[in-house]
């Protein structure tokens, strides 16, 4: 299965920010990141947008071609934000107001009618619908009960255990995508994941469709720059 690699454009805008103004102007990294291969863009708008602002995402709604996701905490301001622009994909993150990065996925069992409620009215929209998510069975499980599309596994565990040659910290990885693909959900992954493990972590999930990857691949750029690096990662994830 081919697995489709959509870039988060979190960092540019962080840079820009930095300085105010427009540079770098981030709908036209968004369209040259598309131009290089990539097959989506993803963008995290948080409440305090100290990096992609709401005016952001309405912004780069002409501008993505490809697939649109976008990611966050249900709040109300972000489900009137998400059900306006009409993206192809949204994901549900559970992260606080002040969370630096999404640290954790859903209790899907303790919020199951919660997610149910959202995942409904975005469903009603149009709007594929994914739940970030830890590897625990239980909580797949639980997860196929809400009427979601999809999950994304959160991959930070696998990553810093690759990182010190841990490989069999996949395993439950694998096996929560074969559970999850069984109960007919779509399979999505990241945070963490790099040039470096993107090929192992590829090849030992089953039914992999879609990896969101911004602070490595943005990271790596600054050395290879970005079109040689989103080629990269299309390489290793076909």
């Amino acid at each position: 299965m081919m697995t489709k690699l959509s870039v988060n454009i979190n960092k540019i805008a962080t840079l820009r920010n930095s300085r105010g103004g427009n540079l770098p102007n981030l709908l036209t990294v968004a369209k040259d990141i598309q131009e290089f291969g990539a097959e989506g863009i993803t963008i995290h708008p948080r409440p305090d947008e100290r990096h992609i602002k709401y005016l952001d995402a309405r912004d780069l709604k002409p501008i993505v071609t490809t697939e649109y996701n976008i990611e966050g905490n249900p709040i109300p301001r972000f489900i009137d934000l998400v059900s306006e622009i009409q993206p192809t994909q949204v994901t549900l993150v559970p992260d606080g107001e002040d969370a630096l990065t999404s640290n954790a996925g859903w209790d899907t069992i303790k919020n199951q009618s919660f997610l149910q409620e959202v995942i409904t009215e975005f469903k009603q929209n149009g709007i594929r619908t994914s739940i970030f998510i830890d590897t625990d069975l239980k909580l797949i499980e639980a997860a196929a009960k809400t009427g979601a599309d999809r999950i994304e596994l959160y991959t930070e565990n696998f990553a810093s255990q690759y990182r010190l040659g841990n490989k069999n910290q996949v395993k439950p990885y694998t096996e929560a995508a074969i559970l999850a693909y069984r109960l007919g959900l779509g399979i999505n992954a990241g945070h963490d994941l790099n040039l470096e493990n993107i090929k192992f972590f590829k090849e030992a999930i089953p039914n992999l469709a879609e990896v969101s990857i911004g602070h490595a691949l943005i990271s790596e750029s600054l050395y290879l720059g970005l079109e040689n690096v989103v080629n990269m990662y299309l390489h290793r994830l076909k």
